[in-house]
C-alpha cells in the first residue's frame, strides 16, 4: 500500500527535490563523447552493467546499512569506496544538498553524508520497507541518467523514458538483494563506467560537473 511515509520518500528522490543531480553524470558524458553510448541500446546496457556490477548494486547495500542506523560508519566505508575525484565530488555534493534540505523541511539535525547514506539515514526513521527505499533510489539515478543521455547523445525522450521502461523491472530484484546483502557483498566490476568517470575529470569541453 502506499503510504504518506512513501510519498515523502517519493519527494525526496524526485527530480524536483533540489540536489542538483541535473548537473552530474557519473561518467556517462564521457562515454557519449567517447561514442561508446551512441543510442538507446548502447545506453540501456550501459545502464544496466551500472545497477547490476556497479554503482547502483554499490550504494544499493550502502542505503540499505544505513537505513539500518549504521550512517556513520557506512559513510566513512562509502567514501573509501569511490574511484575517483568526480565520483567522489558527485556523491558528496548531492549527499550534502539532500541532508540539508530535508533538515530544513523536517527540523532534524542531519549530517552531512554521501547521498545513499543520506538517504538512508533519512528514511530510517520511517515506515517503509528497505527494498521499498532502496527500489525508489535506483529508479532516481536511472531515471536522472536517462535525463542526462536524452539531453547529449541525443534521444528522442520517447527513446530515452523506453529504456528506462525497460530497465525499471530490473529494480525490485536488485532491491531485494541489497536489503539483506551483508557489507562483504559491496563490489563492482563496471570498469568501463569508473574509467568515464575518471576519463571526464580531464575532458576539456563538458557540460556536465562528472
Amino acid at each position: 500500500m502506499l503510504t504518506p511515509a512513501h510519498l515523502k520518500v517519493v519527494q525526496w528522490l524526485s527530480p524536483a527535490f533540489p540536489v542538483g543531480s541535473y548537473a552530474y553524470s557519473h561518467g556517462l558524458e564521457a562515454a557519449i563523447a567517447a561514442g561508446t553510448v551512441a543510442d538507446a541500446p548502447a545506453l540501456e546496457a550501459w545502464l544496466g552493467n551500472l545497477l547490476d556490477f556497479g554503482a547502483g548494486w554499490q550504494d544499493a547495500v550502502l542505503l540499505a546499512h544505513a537505513l539500518a542506523g549504521a550512517a556513520e560508519p557506512t559513510d566513512d566505508l562509502a567514501r573509501a569506496l569511490q574511484p575517483c575525484a568526480e565520483r567522489l565530488q558527485e556523491t558528496r555534493e548531492q549527499g550534502m544538498a539532500f541532508a540539508r534540505t530535508v533538515a530544513g523541511i523536517t527540523g532534524r539535525d542531519m549530517p552531512a553524508r554521501l547521498l545513499p547514506v543520506a538517504v538512508g539515514e533519512a528514511a530510517a526513521p520511517l515506515d517503509v520497507p528497505a527494498e521499498d527505499v532502496i527500489a525508489l533510489y535506483l529508479q532516481a539515478f536511472t531515471g536522472n541518467l536517462v535525463t542526462i543521455a536524452t539531453r547529449l547523445v541525443p534521444l528522442g525522450q520517447t527513446e530515452g523514458q523506453a529504456v528506462l521502461d525497460r530497465l525499471a523491472p530490473r529494480l525490485p530484484g536488485i532491491a531485494a538483494r541489497a536489503a539483506d546483502a551483508p557489507l562483504e557483498a559491496l563490489g563492482g566490476c563496471a570498469l568501463a563506467g569508473d574509467l568515464a568517470a575518471m576519463t571526464h575529470e580531464t575532458q576539456e569541453v563538458r557540460i556536465c560537473r562528472t
